[in-house]
């Protein structure tokens, strides 16, 4: 297929390096072009519309609702330059709200809009390991369906409305958020019990036998937090929107509500830009560690 990819970060670069891995015609644009030169195999637009004349498909993998919004709309965006009929494929991480507006953007210019986030950390986009989530008309993922397995290892339809993806998508951000707040909190009591912490994650592999609680646990217990997999400010980002998902639901989540805390005091001290694994160094400062 003929696709324009639009977002080359972590993720984004080892998304579209499988694209083109699958044999896919992939029109790269980032805003800092560096990154988009940096992968092989594909050309260059100087715009979000150039990339997207003459493509099947648009791909963002963008970092926020702000992001989006710049690279869809306008003269020089994605629904400009996206021909009639063709799909806008978000897979970032946006709130639902900005996914129904991406909806009423591209049916108005009677194009496809369908959501499609993703799980996993780079290392897992450069494998194609990822897990993908679409919604929206059956019909399209169908048929967009062989970029999804380009991309992923497994492909799960959410619902028939596009930001019921999104929804998932929160969802599962915030399940990963909590354990990274139980892991902190746990080995922050273990350490001043005098207890190991890799001992403990041996533990607890052998109890939940889940790899992203060995991938999660390790980097917390060798501190591995720089270069970050995933910036812990997108990590604060992803739990305000969870939030906000939850006030359209009219449904209280008062643990989210506690990791968002716990996330902006990491923020205060300079973690920013560490993984979000590093909300350990919170837990273990509340506790008299550090």
């Amino acid at each position: 297929m003929k696709i324009a990819f639009l977002g080359l970060g972590k993720m984004g670069a080892g998304m579209a390096r499988s694209l083109i891995r699958a044999g896919h015609e992939l029109t790269l644009y980032n805003r800092s072009a560096e990154k988009a030169r940096a992968v092989a195999g594909a050309r260059v637009a100087d715009s979000p519309a150039e990339a997207c004349h003459g493509a099947e498909a648009a791909i963002s993998m963008l970092a926020d609702d702000h992001a989006v919004e710049v690279a869809a709309c306008g003269d020089r965006g994605i629904a400009a330059g996206l021909p009639q009929g063709a799909a806008h494929i978000c897979s970032g991480t946006i709130s639902t709200a900005m996914a129904r507006r991406l909806t009423a953007l591209h049916e108005n210019r009677r194009q496809v809009y369908l959501s499609a986030p993703v799980f996993g950390r780079p290392e897992a986009a450069e494998a194609q390991m990822l897990i993908v989530v679409p919604a929206g008309s059956r019909e399209q993922i169908e048929k967009f369906g062989p970029l999804f397995q380009a991309m992923g290892r497994a492909t799960f339809i959410a619902g028939s409305e596009p930001w019921q993806a999104n929804a998932v998508k929160l969802c599962g951000n915030f399940m990963i958020a909590s354990m990274l707040e139980a892991f902190s909190e746990a080995f922050a009591t273990l350490a001043k019990a005098g207890v190991d912490p890799g001992k403990f994650l041996e533990i607890v592999n052998a109890l939940f036998q889940s790899p992203v609680y060995a991938n999660y646990g390790r980097l917390m217990v060798e501190e591995r937090f720089e270069p970050a997999g995933f910036a812990l400010r997108l990590g604060l980002k992803d739990v305000r929107l969870m939030l906000q998902t939850a006030e359209e639901m009219a449904s209280p989540m008062p643990l989210a509500s506690a990791i968002r805390d716990r996330f902006l005091e990491a923020m205060a001290h300079a973690q920013a830009e560490m993984d979000w694994s590093s909300v350990a160094k919170s837990a273990a400062r509340q506790a008299g560690l550090a």
